[in-house]
């Protein structure tokens, strides 16, 4: 099958289709985990974005469901330098999502980290004419961008789950805005019992739960379109203990009045440094984000607690008071690192502080 990625500033790749044959749109980013394309693929925080792995060969082990992060495909397309293995291929076609490889996906990236992430169009089909791909390219640049578009209503849970543990030491109520089922995995491991909530639950129905604390999860697109979200963890702030991850501490600090803002191409990968302001300790960390907090905004009884090494940006904040704490990357990675792990005991330890 041909394949073509359209950007909307006018570049074309042409290369070989896989997956399905099919037409999407979404912002083109780049992730530069060397491994973990299921769980990255399948991560609800790539809702609406077309996701191009750096690592040039991809499918190499195959597929299994236990390295789900939700209940399917999640990202728009899938971008690769080359594909190793049939069972990728396969496992695009069951989620009727569309892949291109045999393109130069080192120039590629290169031009994002140059110019930023762009709205782009992937189209596989059995063949794809001059006069579509002029076409493809007038419906890129008319596509909406990432901030405006409503992207945690179609990640969240529609009803409330409840994750127990047979050993119960504490209960969490996640605000679900696209949650990766590894951060479940890691708190019930750890004895503590997951209420999963939908994203516009309100702080009422959460306090009715009793939790020892309320996680805030990671999820897609602009951070500033959830006004009720924001208006659910302000009523929540002084009430319960509160954590957040990714899109959690952005909301968090939004909650707070602070500003968010967009990254010209954001943090994805396996290898991003974290410095711990408290300790000086650095950890490596994976990242999936492409809007940031705006440390001079926030409040002066809410302090920085984690900065990233590479561009000096806000990875975590922090309390003075409070029992309230959040990180912008994500300590329950898989594959990894697993550097932040402890951070979940962390997490569980908010209750007692009640």
């Amino acid at each position: 099958m041909e394949a073509v990625l359209v950007l909307e500033n006018g570049i074309v790749f042409k290369g070989k289709g896989f997956g399905a044959e099919k037409e999407v749109f979404g912002e083109l980013v780049f992730t530069t985990v060397m491994t973990g394309y299921v769980e990255v693929l399948t991560d609800p925080s790539y809702k609406g974005q077309i996701v191009m792995m750096t690592y040039p060969l991809q499918g190499n082990y195959g597929v299994k469901k236990e390295w789900f992060e939700s209940d399917g495909i999640k990202a728009e397309g899938f971008v690769v330098r080359e594909v190793t293995n049939k069972a990728l291929d396969d496992f695009l076609k069951e989620y009727n999502v569309p892949g291109i490889q045999d393109i130069d996906t080192r120039f590629l990236t290169r031009n994002i980290r140059d110019k930023g992430v762009v709205k782009s169009c992937l189209k596989v089909a059995e063949k794809i004419s001059d006069e579509e791909i002029k076409d493809l390219l007038d419906k890129v640049k008319k596509y909406k961008d990432i901030s405006d578009i409503d992207l945690v209503p179609l990640v969240s849970t529609k009803e409330t789950i409840i994750h127990k543990t047979t050993n119960r030491k504490a209960r969490c109520v996640l605000i679900d805005c696209g949650v990766k089922l590894n951060i479940i995995r890691s708190l019930v491991k750890r004895n503590c019992e997951v209420v999963q909530v939908p994203y516009n639950t309100k702080y009422d129905e959460i306090l009715e739960y009793k939790p020892d604390f309320v996680l805030i999860s990671n999820g897609p697109g602009d951070p500033a379109r959830l006004k009720e979200v924001i208006k659910c963890i302000k009523n929540l702030i002084g009430v319960v203990p509160i954590t957040g991850i990714c899109l959690g501490n952005q909301l968090l600090a939004l909650a707070f009045g602070g500003e968010t803002y967009k990254m010209k191409f954001g943090h994805r990968g396996g290898n991003q440094p974290v410095k711990d302001l408290k300790t000086d300790k650095v950890y490596i960390t994976s990242q999936n984000h492409g809007f940031a907090v705006r440390e001079e905004s926030l409040p002066d009884d809410v302090k920085v607690s984690f900065i990233n090494l590479n561009d000096m940006t806000v990875e975590g904040i922090k309390h003075n008071d409070l029992p309230i704490f959040s990180v912008q990357f994500h300590p329950e990675a898989r594959p990894g690192p697993h550097d932040t792990m402890f951070l979940f005991d962390d997490m569980i330890k908010l209750k007692d502080r009640k």
